[in-house]
């Protein structure tokens, strides 16, 4: 694999979903449209949060999903369309270096194809 060039950053995107089936739909669906190279799907976790003014713990599961950072927009705008959440926990954080050959990868595997 040769190394990209340009100014193609990356980013960890995180996002937590009420249930095992929707978080694997939605790490199918991201994967399938090419908007992410990865999507890891783990849990049962709790979370607990302030929501309309009263504290709730809820068992949720966490997607991580691995893109370019170009493709953040495209990502999050998908997510809530189709995410049961009114407002859904979607999370971005920038990746700060690693394995070039990955990153390379993910680069390549979140391009747009003909």
């Amino acid at each position: 694999m040769t190394h990209i060039e340009g100014d193609v950053g990356h980013v960890r995107v995180e996002v937590t979903a009420g249930g095992r089936e929707e978080a694997q739909t939605l790490a199918e669906e991201a994967v399938d449209a090419g908007l992410v190279a990865c999507a890891q799907v783990s849990g049962p976790i709790t979370s607990v949060y302030r929501w309309e003014g009263r504290v709730h713990t809820d068992e949720e599961w966490r997607i991580v999903f691995k893109t370019a950072d170009d493709r953040l927009a495209e990502l999050t705008a998908h997510l809530v369309d189709r995410h049961s959440y009114e407002v859904p926990e979607i999370v971005a954080v920038p990746v700060e270096g690693g394995n070039p050959e990955y990153l390379d990868w993910v680069t390549e595997s979140t391009r747009p194809r003909p």
